[in-house]
């Protein structure tokens, strides 16, 4: 399946290093440019530098979690899609907390096979941009946690 142009720099962030990077190394065979992070908070930093068109990000994560990243990016980058994984059940409060704040997302289940994330990707690339803020509905800010 081939990379599409509105899709092309992605970040995948997962505690789990090997689940990142080999993530990364299967979009980079796929024609994206993916970089692997291990640590949410280096994401934020480097997503502040160079714009992501992509965030793959596990939920549950030390320090800061990937719903709290996809909300800080989002805010950076409106125009970053972004898809959630996670192989746990604690995620549907997480998610409804920022759905009630005016964020969407997309969660997948862990474990995902490569072929399932490439369409989803693909899918995301045939969306519209992001869903705007409910009006009314104040968007919460999510800041850094210290450790």
């Amino acid at each position: 399946m081939p990379a599409l142009p509105q899709v092309r720099r992605v970040f995948v962030v997962d505690d789990e290093p090997l689940i990142a990077s080999t993530l990364a190394t299967i979009l980079c065979h796929h024609g994206f440019d993916a970089t692997s992070f291990s640590k949410p908070l280096e994401a934020l930093l480097a997503s502040r530098s160079e714009a992501p068109d992509l965030l793959i990000s596990d939920v549950m994560m030390p320090t800061l979690s990937g719903i709290e990243l996809a909300i800080q990016v989002q805010e950076a980058w409106p125009k970053c899609k972004v898809l959630l994984f996670s192989g746990q059940a604690l995620t549907d409060d997480s998610l409804e907390s920022a759905r009630r704040a005016g964020h969407y997302f997309e969660v997948l289940t862990k474990p995902i096979h490569p072929a399932e994330l490439l369409r989803k990707i693909q899918s995301l690339a045939d969306e519209a941009p992001p869903r705007p803020s409910v009006t009314g509905v104040p968007r919460r800010k999510f800041y850094l946690r210290s450790a």
